[in-house]
């Protein structure tokens, strides 16, 4: 068994990421995905973490699921949100992260877990669980994709037109797993019109958790190839800087 990672205290660096999967229905994932993002099995990851960004902690909340381009494997990024409000806009940007701001609470206290995100004023997720101890990694190096989407709607806002048109960003992380530990805990979505993943994404089979820690070998961001953008025109009106479906930037009128 490998033995947890040690730091200084109060050091930033090297915090273990929470990750808590669980499957939903196969039918709810579909009409998220841009056509030729394709779906896989029916996963849903939520990862909470900190990690330091220009010098100081970034908190954040992914939400994630298993998608497919050009037949590889990966998943697709539905939003990325953080507590810093430097990075948002440029990672959008550049390389169209979907993140956006929001309010993180991460931390764990002896063996007791705790996370949760609030965007709006809706806490949208949170987990509660307490540390079931330290389980034997992979072994080796591992490679993982997550598929962003870049693109601009033209000046003016014309109908089907772009500035520049739908790509597929392919994030690709090689890591070596360092050290896992079981949570036994608690995953809660409350209805959010900002993050509605309690409503396009329900539970519908048992959580898994995992506080991950992994020692990163490379990470790289390419362009991965154009999506039709007729076909992409549904997907280009989301809720802040997610991909979560909007209008104007804000929930769809329910």
């Amino acid at each position: 068994m490998t033995e947890a990672p040690m730091s200084e205290p109060g050091e930033i660096a090297g915090w273990p990421k929470l990750v808590v999967t669980y499957g939903t229905d196969p039918a709810n994932i579909a009409p998220l995905l841009p056509p030729g993002i394709e779906p896989l099995e029916p996963t849903v990851t939520i990862a909470f973490y900190c990690v330091p960004v220009l010098g100081e902690p970034e908190y954040g909340v992914s939400v994630k699921v298993a998608a497919g381009w050009q037949g590889v494997a990966g998943q697709y990024s539905l939003g990325l949100g953080i507590d810093q409000e430097s990075a948002v806009h440029i990672s959008a940007e550049t390389n169209g992260q979907p993140k956006f701001l929001c309010d993180i609470t991460f931390f764990r206290l002896g063996d007791a877990v705790t996370a949760r995100a609030t965007h709006q004023g809706y806490t949208f997720v949170e987990f509660t669980g307490t540390s079931a101890g330290a389980i034997e990694p992979r072994t080796g190096e591992f490679t993982e994709h997550e598929w962003w989407t870049k693109y601009s709607r033209a000046i003016g806002g014309a109908p089907n037109q772009y500035d520049f048109a739908p790509h597929v960003v392919d994030v690709c992380t090689a890591f070596e797993p360092r050290h896992l530990e079981a949570v036994d805990g608690s995953l809660l979505l409350r209805d959010s019109p900002w993050d509605p993943i309690a409503r396009l994404l329900p539970v519908t089979t048992a959580t898994t958790a995992h506080l991950v820690t992994n020692t990163p070998k490379a990470r790289s961001l390419t362009n991965a190839g154009p999506l039709d953008p007729d076909a992409f025109w549904p997907h280009v009106d989301v809720i802040s800087g997610s991909r979560w479906p909007g209008e104007r930037g804000g929930p769809r009128p329910s």
